[in-house]
């Protein structure tokens, strides 16, 4: 493993990435603005936004970068990039981090200035400490980057990276409890959800906006963290080495 080419990995993505507004705009303009409708959505129930907002703050980032990054990492590999790469004498982690890297780099950007327009000009407030909610809204970010980069190996076209959303995210969206709480769900689908990586970044969330900083919210956070290594092992093992 070299440090020097991890990061000239992660900083030939982000290159890549900064000429791509469009790209830049979904990753840092649609999640603050999907917030922003979300306040005036519930313009007449400010309690209402004032519970369920703070999720979203973590919610928005995580559906964003798993879109961004599946994409981006199908595009290596069906343009060759990611072959040409593999044929060269560099470790697999050395890739994976340096994607990872980048990614994560992003998700920080994201999350931050989602939390800032939601906890300054849109108002949220929050019985918990703004810091965990953001913090756990990077790591919301940072888990849709490594499902995104471990996913992107099952698709071979851009449309079928997209077919994931529905297919893998939306029943995460509709089982985390952020509709309905999850122990009033049929039984079949509350142990369902319990194997969700989304029901802990969600149940985290919620916890530190009611500022209930116990044990279970350690346990979230200890899921959530395991979800993400266990993401980018996955994705690293797709990666095929081949010969010149």
């Amino acid at each position: 493993m070299s440090a020097r080419v991890t990061l000239a990995t992660a900083s030939r993505v982000l290159r890549q990435i900064r000429r791509d507004p469009r790209t830049l705009a979904l990753i840092l303009v649609v999640p603050p603005a999907l917030l922003t409708l979300f306040r005036f959505v519930f313009d007449g129930q400010p309690q209402t936004f004032d519970r369920v907002g703070p999720p979203m703050v973590g919610i928005f980032p995580f559906v964003s970068m798993f879109l961004v990054t599946s994409i981006a990492m199908l595009r290596e590999r069906t343009t060759g990039t990611l072959e040409r790469l593999m044929s060269l004498p560099l470790a697999k982690l050395d890739l994976l981090l340096g994607y990872g890297i980048a990614f994560a780099v992003l998700a920080v950007a994201q999350a931050t200035l989602t939390a800032l327009v939601a906890f300054g000009p849109l108002g949220l407030d929050s019985a918990g400490p703004v810091w965990l909610i953001v913090l756990l809204a990077v790591a919301n970010a940072v888990l849709g980057m490594a499902l995104g980069l471990c996913l992107s190996a099952f698709a071979e076209t851009e449309f079928q990276a997209v077919q994931f959303m529905p297919a893998f995210v939306l029943p995460q969206l509709l089982l985390c409890g952020l509709l309905v709480p999850t122990d009033q769900m049929a039984t079949l689908l509350y142990w369902v959800s319990y194997l969700l990586p989304m029901t802990y970044a969600y149940d985290a969330l919620a916890r530190a906006t009611a500022d209930e900083l116990d044990a279970r919210l350690l346990l979230d956070a200890a899921v959530l963290a395991g979800a993400i290594v266990l993401s980018l092992m996955l994705g690293a093992a797709t990666l095929r080495r081949r010969t010149p």
